[in-house]
């Protein structure tokens, strides 16, 4: 808690460092005078609305990164959040309040969240909505706001849920809600699903988080911010709201550069069919003229508006989110700076109970310092197993208990949870059934443990959860195969902790970074995985884990197949026999993950770099 730097008794504002002081409820507070320290202390609880009025007030002047994501992925009760953009960003947050960065979250509120996942015998895939409510989580604020959408006046409120880091400073995450009586039945949907309805839909979604969550930033008095993160492009219209209200009253006066000093973006998406673009047509009937058409042409792209060009165009710091891509970044756009910082997880919230444990014993401060994971190096092989195994037995438990499956601990288990989608690649392994039965027959048995949700409207990856399903019943009594419904955050954990090898097979360069990886490593389990996204820079064949195929595949017309083939190789010749007969080697390869991986690719490291190169310059 800040130290309360204005006089709770006579209003007048002290100075920090004043002797006249008094400690209350864990808050030092400041007083002009021995006069007003003595009254306060004779009836404080006189003074309790007043004292959290100037703490809020003191916290809203310091904060200075406003940081904007359409989805925010907090804990599995609040589903806000469809999947890796989403946890990154509730991972980043969650490390800037660890690291006590003053920073402010914006976001929709998403009433029916993304979706609830059931699945029937065949792998069918049903969509619900999300069972949830806002008010056991979130305070209500008493601000509101205006957003033009439509030509309409669209009413906009803002529910606050405070991520309080491991220090106890509190950064706010600001969800915006248009789910009001005055509003039309399509503007009280607004911020109703993620993801979902149309380009109008979507157009109008992406202009309250950006333009509406810079107007409320400014209802709630955050008026210290220095820099506005985009996290991805579906933020970039704040940037219209920016300059329009640096315009004011001078209809020829643009401050490009000076909103562009404001501004950070960071793209995810390697290919350009991800990227959001609306006919101007459509923008000019959701948002109107905002600025004049000239002007969001010559930022936005002359044909369509490219949100991810208003981001490069009028950002000063521009960042992909692994080294590789980076380069893929530099090709799509060429002619920009954009550089790469390599996103990570927060290392508290993705490790396990029994490895929490282990690291407190051994490693004590690594929660709030990941880079001190480094000395996981040190500790003893056995130890690292009995905490493996304990998060092997509750994984296997929470399969019995959804599938009625019982699966061995003894077993090597290979896990894949992830969103489940063509180019992830799922399936990868299952290109040779004869190959892979062969494998578990005679090189030592196994068993997959899949989870992902696909979303509704992408067919091909509920294609892909029915093909996982049909190959389990083929296999039935030769390789337990069990998929998992509903995908969380929860149920992520207890995946990424509990499998013996992380499973990962995504097309070249389709895999921007990838998070899942990271969050294994944090608990021991090595990576079998494509040669994209982050794992360039966290593989060390046979140390951290093991590759999948080449860097840079010969031929990509036969780019399944080859992948396929080294897998095959590779389990039977590697990774299988390791497991089963020299398990001291094994979690050798267990310990550099952590030690190495963990150790690096977390968000505490990620943060800091930002602020280093984005936030201070």
């Amino acid at each position: 808690m800040a130290d309360i730097l204005k006089d709770p008794v006579c209003g007048m504002t002290v100075q920090s460092g004043r002797e006249v002081t008094a400690f209350y409820q864990d808050q030092k507070i400041h007083f002009c005078s021995e006069f007003c320290r003595n009254r306060f202390l004779q009836h404080p609880e006189t003074y309790a609305d007043i004292l959290i009025s100037a703490t809020q007030d003191a916290a809203k002047a310091d904060r200075q990164i406003a940081y904007f994501s359409m989805e925010v992925g907090v804990g599995s009760a609040m589903p806000t959040y469809s999947g890796g953009l989403g946890i990154l960003a509730g991972d980043t947050l969650k490390s800037c309040a660890d690291l006590r960065v003053p920073t402010v979250g914006v976001t929709l509120l998403y009433r029916k969240g993304y979706f609830h996942q059931k699945l029937d015998q065949g792998g069918g895939q049903e969509e619900w909505s999300e069972q949830w409510h806002p008010e056991d989580f979130l305070q209500l604020l008493p601000e509101t706001i205006q957003v033009e959408i439509e030509q309409r006046t669209v009413q906009v409120r803002a529910w606050q849920y405070d991520i309080v880091g491991l220090s106890g400073y509190t950064v706010p995450l600001i969800l915006l809600d248009t789910d009001i009586d005055s509003n039309t039945d399509f503007d009280r949907t607004l911020t109703d699903s993620l993801y979902g309805g149309d380009d109008r839909y979507r157009l109008a979604q992406e202009a309250l988080l950006g333009m509406g969550g810079i107007k409320m930033l400014n209802a709630l008095g955050y008026d210290g911010i220095k820099r506005f993160h985009m996290n991805e492009g579906h933020a970039s219209l704040l940037i219209l709201e920016l300059l329009e209200r640096d315009n004011g009253d001078q209809p020829d006066h643009w401050n490009f550069t000076g909103i562009r000093n404001q501004c950070v973006f960071t793209t995810h998406t390697p290919v350009p069919a991800g990227h959001d673009q609306f006919n101007y047509e459509l923008v000019q009937q959701v948002l109107g003229q905002v600025v004049p058409f000239e002007v969001l042409q010559m930022l936005s792209g002359t044909s369509r508006l490219n949100m991810t060009l208003l981001g490069l165009n009028m950002s000063h710091y521009v960042n992909g989110v692994a080294k590789r891509h980076e380069e893929v970044s530099q090709a799509m756009f060429p002619g920009y700076p954009i550089h790469h910082i390599t996103n990570g997880v927060h290392s508290w919230t993705w490790t396990c109970d029994s490895f929490r444990t282990l690291y407190n014993q051994h490693i004590p401060g690594w929660s709030n310092d990941p880079a001190m994971l480094r000395q996981a190096i040190n500790i003893p092989t056995q130890e690292i197993w009995q905490a493996h195994m304990a998060a092997k037995t509750h994984l296997l438990s929470l399969v019995k208990e959804q599938t009625n499956i019982s699966l061995s601990t003894d077993v090597l288990t290979i896990g894949f949870a992830r969103r489940a989608t063509a180019y992830k690649r799922a399936d990868l392994v299952f290109s040779n059934l004869d190959w892979l039965t062969a494998i578990s027959q005679q090189a030592g048995a196994l068993q997959f443990v899949f989870a992902g949700k696909a979303h509704p409207k992408d067919h091909g990856g509920k294609e892909l959860i029915g093909r996982i399903f049909e190959v389990s019943r083929q296999l039935q009594h030769r390789i337990s195969i069990v998929f998992l419904e509903n995908y969380d955050i929860d149920l992520a954990r207890s995946v990424v902790a509990g499998v013996d090898v992380r499973l990962s097979c995504p097309t070249r360069p389709m895999e921007a970074s990838g998070t899942s990886g990271m969050k294994a490593a944090h608990n021991g389990v090595p990576s079998f995985s494509i040669l994209d996204g982050w794992w360039i820079e966290g593989h060390l064949e046979g140390i951290t884990g093991w590759a999948i195929g080449s860097q840079e595949p010969e031929d990509s017309a036969a780019l399944n197949w080859q992948d396929a083939e080294d897998l095959y190789h590779k389990l039977q010749d590697v990774i299988v026999p390791m497991f089963y007969y020299d398990r001291d080697r094994w979690i050798e390869v267990m310990r550099h993950a952590i030690a190495l991986n963990a150790s690096y690719f977390n968000t505490h490291r990620m943060v800091q770099q930002y602020v280093t190169n984005a936030y201070l310059p």
